[in-house]
């Protein structure tokens, strides 16, 4: 992970795009692009129809797993500054020593039933999995190149494709992460720049020296071509990560290529080559107001790290983790919340257990997650950091104020009430008339009195919150 400034020409042409007229904002997007991707030229049914499970999902599983939960942040007995999976970059790890970490990896305690059910669990309604990360290693049986689980090590299995099977059958989407930019093990792939890594490649060692587009040509381009043909059903998400600019227009349109066979595909905004993709980004933040009218997934850890990193326990609490998502939800975005298995193909206990304590949440009050839209009140609900930035953008960081939030569905209104306001809650309602009131968890759903005047509205609450992080009011309003 790590998202870098290069993003910046994306979000830019796609705003510009935004604003010009609908025929306009197409035709232009279409000029601009050597080959026109999918989002090009559907229409607005037609990409709400191929959305259209993604919005109503709203919490999906993220998974960072491969050749680096071997050295789990320690190398020669150093412990190493960085998240897990960028290690042999933050060491400046040599490719041969690097490769031998291979023959060390063999997971036999991996569970793809256990791995797919605790992800349902918890709630979350899809799976994005790392097939392949900036280290090079292949986490599938890949034909185009052997450094993968399959030839490389002594497991000899694909976990992505019993992984992908067991979601089928527990009813999750499924989809990849692939790093097709960086490569640090093949010839030709690129790197960013970390400590004093040399521009203009900024490589540490002469075998990772190579031609790019010949890196894409023999490697990244077949094995998304593997991902998204070898398995069945095929993928639901691509997720790319950190393109640079040795990713022209016309490499990228390559990757468009292979993807237009798949009208269903949802792929994000960070292929490059200037191409938006279908949604934004936002890495380890929650943003100020979302991404209003665009569709959005804010992708974040439980600790500090993506990939398995020993020393690393400062996990967020239940608590945390259920106020993001449900601050995302409020904003109309998905929370894309990841987990870092170890070598031996287990994630962590600490992980597992907040995600079956967000998963019984979500049974009580999922009805205010899942298909719901963005919040109908105005007003901000935080404050921007003065000395915090967002991760690769720099910005100054929204800090959020944990009072309430609100999510919709047609007739009703679901205000998640963080602090408890006492007997008597009172809001501003601006175009919101409530016709009824009851809280979600009470089995009952027994009226709540309230007394609306204008735009004020007052509703009668117990003394105390039925749920201690988290107590849905729901207002109905008919329409």
């Amino acid at each position: 992970m790590k998202v870098k400034p290069s993003l910046l020409f994306t979000s830019v042409l796609t705003s510009l795009l935004a604003a010009a007229a609908p025929a306009f904002a197409a035709e232009a997007q279409t000029a601009a692009h050597p080959v026109a991707a999918i989002q090009d030229k559907e229409t607005p049914a037609q990409r709400d129809a191929r959305m259209a499970w993604w919005r109503e999902a709203r919490f999906g599983m993220f998974i960072h797993w491969g050749l680096y939960a071997v050295p789990a942040g320690v190398w020669n007995g150093k412990p190493i500054d960085g998240v897990g999976e960028w290690i042999m970059n933050d060491a400046s790890i040599p490719v041969a020593d690097y490769k031998k970490l291979a023959p060390q990896f063999n997971p036999t305690q991996f569970d793809a039933h256990a791995w797919v059910a605790l992800a349902k669990a918890a709630g979350m309604k899809y799976i994005v999995i790392t097939s392949k990360h900036h280290d090079g290693f292949a986490m599938y049986d890949s034909k185009a190149d052997p450094f993968n689980i399959v030839q490389a090590t002594p497991f000899k299995r694909d976990p992505l494709k019993e992984l992908a099977a067991e979601a089928q059958k527990q009813g999750l989407k499924f989809g990849f992460y692939y790093s097709q930019d960086q490569d640090w093990t093949a010839p030709g792939g690129a790197a960013y720049k970390t400590g004093n890594h040399a521009p203009p490649t900024f490589h540490w060692d002469k075998a990772q020296d190579g031609n790019f587009a010949e890196y894409l040509h023999k490697k990244a381009l077949p094995q998304l071509k593997e991902l998204l043909t070898n398995y069945q059903p095929a993928p639901a998400v691509i997720w790319y990560d950190t393109p640079t600019k040795d990713m022209t227009p016309e490499l990228a349109s390559e990757f468009v290529a292979l993807t237009n066979a798949h009208p269903n595909l949802i792929w994000n905004n960070r292929l490059g080559g200037g191409y938006p993709g279908d949604t934004e980004t936002p890495e380890q933040h929650i943003p100020a107001q979302g991404f209003p009218g665009k569709d959005w997934e804010t992708c974040m850890t439980m600790n500090e790290t993506w990939g398995y990193k020993s020393t690393d326990t400062n996990f967020k609490s239940t608590e945390v983790l259920i106020r993001n998502l449900v601050d995302i939800a409020s904003k109309g975005g998905n929370y894309l919340l990841n987990v870092g298995p170890d070598a031996t193909g287990v994630i962590p206990a600490a992980e597992a257990e907040r995600l079956r304590e967000i998963g019984k949440w979500l049974d009580v009050n999922g009805e205010s997650i899942y298909a719901s839209g963005p919040t109908p009140f105005a007003g901000d609900h935080g404050s921007y950091s003065a000395t915090e930035k967002t991760v690769g953008e720099g910005k100054p960081k929204w800090v959020p104020k944990w009072d309430w939030r609100a999510t919709t569905k047609k007739g009703k209104v679901y205000v998640h009430l963080f602090e408890w306001p006492g007997t008597t809650l009172k809001l501003d309602t601006g175009k919101v008339k409530a016709k009824s009131a009851y809280l979600l968890a009470d089995p009952q759903h027994a009226p709540l009195a309230l007394k609306q005047d204008g735009k004020s509205l007052e509703v009668k609450l117990p003394e105390k919150p039925l749920d201690p992080i988290d107590t849905v009011l729901v207002l109905e309003t008919g329409s």
